[in-house]
């Protein structure tokens, strides 16, 4: 069961019960699509909610003091960005606690995406509607699209995408490095050129289509009879598919605004 998203690995599932045939059957106790579609909703409002009023507090010093948009926009960013890290990483040791700590989680990453929101908004105006808008729509369609059969996670689609996400985490990684010891490398990639526009444009086909995986995964994973707590999981594991596909397109539209 293959899934770019790091979060789900081929252990993720394992040893949690043998397959039903009819996942309708599932017993007491264990995982659902539906409760994971729930969780997942649940998250999503709580990130909105940390986001919602990172976006009101920055803004209400922009309209004081426009210059300090940066400034004010800069705690909120790093503080749910290593709060949401931590998080991330204690809860993808340990899965059991997903249900405490993947609320928590969503918190932090709605402050963050506010801030980084808010600072996209006081550049480029409307951005960020139409970057919410492409993210949910992009959910909506593949999701429509992964049940009503037009997308197949087939084994060959999987490795793929999985290839494609290594790189491209591999690619931000290097870069990241590189720019700690003063080193500047792709800059054409991260551009606002032709090819800095393609570039994105791949990225936001990579992620989106990452959540065909994922809803192959915790698919396969409530056939299987999981446990109950790994709907948190399944659902923390969305989240951060469509967190990254946010941003990807926050950065996408961000460059095309800039070529006008």
């Amino acid at each position: 069961m293959r899934t770019g998203n790091p979060t789900l690995t081929s252990t993720t599932f394992e040893n949690f019960g043998v397959y039903r045939q009819d996942s309708a059957a599932a017993p007491a106790g264990a995982m659902t699509i539906n409760g994971t579609a729930q969780k997942t909703g649940f998250l999503l409002a709580l990130a909105l909610g940390s986001a919602c009023f990172t976006w009101s507090q920055t803004f209400r010093l922009v309209e004081a003091d426009p210059s300090a948009a940066i400034g004010s926009v800069a705690p909120w960013v790093f503080g749910g960005a290593i709060v949401g890290l931590i998080t991330a990483l204690v809860i993808c040791f340990k899965h059991t606690w997903a249900p405490m700590l993947a609320p928590v989680y969503a918190l932090a990453q709605g402050l963050f995406l506010g801030g980084v929101s808010a600072g996209f908004e006081a550049r480029y105006p409307g951005i960020v509607v139409q970057a919410v808008g492409g993210t949910f729509g992009t959910l909506g369609c593949l999701l429509l699209a992964y049940q009503s059969g037009l997308i197949r996670a087939t084994e060959n689609f999987k490795l793929g995408i999985v290839a494609a996400t290594g790189g491209i985490a591999l690619l931000y990684l290097v870069t990241f490095i590189a720019g700690l010891f003063g080193f500047s490398l792709f800059s054409s990639l991260f551009g606002s050129g032709i090819i800095g526009v393609g570039f994105s444009v791949v990225v936001v086909s990579i992620a989106a289509l990452n959540l065909v995986l994922d809803f192959d995964f915790i698919e396969q994973a409530a056939d299987r009879g999981a446990p109950k707590y790994l709907e948190w999981y399944g659902a923390f594991a969305l989240m951060v598919t469509l967190v990254w596909l946010y941003l990807e397109i926050l950065r996408l539209l961000a460059k095309l605004s800039d070529r006008r």
